[in-house]
């Protein structure tokens, strides 16, 4: 069998691409292996993710549940309308870029720099959003208990609304000292206090008569198991363990445990992307400024932040869907 080979300018040789193959720098061909490899990396996550949420599907906790707060409206109920929001921020700050690319293409600088601005300001509010939303996750809202098991209990109210462990906890009087470096073991401090104790939430729910306990764990229908009172009396008096106030590594009031280190690292880790993409893209925008690319006579590095700044948003795309949608 004889082999076809592509002929490209000398005869007999099956290279001409010179140091352009394809028709690509190699700064741009570095930059495609680099989201090549990394595209590796974010789809290792989510898959790390789908298995780990497969496996604890009936306690998975409900991203619609969790995601729910808007800033400056505090009490307003609004499932994952800012996620949506920064989603949309970025996409818009992808089409920015777009335009950027094909105005430096035309070399028309003033475009070059209107648009690259715009997609440095998208970036920075997608990038502020994403703090803000970590800060309201990890502050919480309502608090929960967690069992000797490690498994999460939290609270309603007999028309199945969630009610806050502030909202009936019973302040109880103690003269205790925080634990702290200078009056215990040396080089050792008492772990944050919750706003309170085991104690003064099981005092105020057993004098409650109208509270009741959701667990962690999903019925047949694919909703929070809800105990009766004399359930859910037997089960924070035997099985409770501690008060939960919002998400960390170790703990978490949503469910799982597991939940929050995913959510911290993969929005963590995209996040330091897009970061990273914002600086990158300011120091671009100012050689734009300065004229550095106009005197090269390209705009060449323009392309290659922008094909970065795709990556980043479509990474996203996957991660809006997959964490938060599916």
């Amino acid at each position: 069998m004889e082999a076809t080979v592509v002929k490209t300018g000398t005869e007999g040789k099956t290279w001409g691409g010179g140091n352009k193959p394809l028709r690509a720098s190699y700064g741009k061909m570095m930059m495609w292996f680099f989201i090549v490899s990394d595209a590796l990396t974010f789809s290792g996550f989510l898959a790390s993710y789908g298995f780990s949420r497969f496996k604890f599907i009936d306690s998975w906790p409900i991203a619609d549940e969790v995601f729910t707060h808007f800033p400056f409206l505090h009490g307003v109920d609004a499932p994952m309308y800012y996620v949506a929001l920064m989603t949309f921020i970025l996409i818009f700050s992808s089409v920015t870029m777009v335009l950027a690319v094909d105005a430096g293409h035309k070399m028309q600088k003033n475009k070059v720099i209107i648009y690259m601005f715009l997609t440095i300001i998208g970036g920075a509010v997608f990038v502020g959003s994403q703090a803000w939303e970590w800060a309201t996750f990890i502050k919480g809202d309502y608090g929960a208990v967690e069992t000797k098991g490690g498994k999460i209990l939290q609270f309603l109210n007999t028309e199945g609304e969630r009610v806050a462990i502030g909202d009936f906890a019973v302040k109880i009087p103690t003269a205790r000292d925080i634990h702290d470096e200078t009056n215990g073991i040396w080089y050792e401090a008492e772990a944050t206090k919750t706003s309170f104790s085991f104690e003064e939430v099981k005092a105020g729910f057993l004098a409650n008569d109208d509270l009741l306990i959701r667990t962690q764990y999903l019925d047949e229908n694919g909703a929070p198991t809800v105990l009766s009172r004399e359930e859910s009396i037997t089960k924070i008096v035997n099985d409770g363990k501690l008060v939960v106030e919002g998400a960390n590594l170790k703990h978490n009031e949503y469910g799982t445990p597991l939940f929050a280190d995913f959510f911290f690292f993969i929005t963590g880790f995209h996040g330091f992307h897009v970061f990273s993409g914002v600086i990158i893209n300011i120091i671009v925008f100012f050689n734009v400024v300065i004229g550095t690319y106009e005197r090269r006579g390209h705009y060449e590095m323009v392309e290659k932040v922008g094909l970065y700044w795709h990556f980043v948003d479509l990474v996203w795309v996957f991660v809006f869907t997959f964490f938060y949608l599916v």
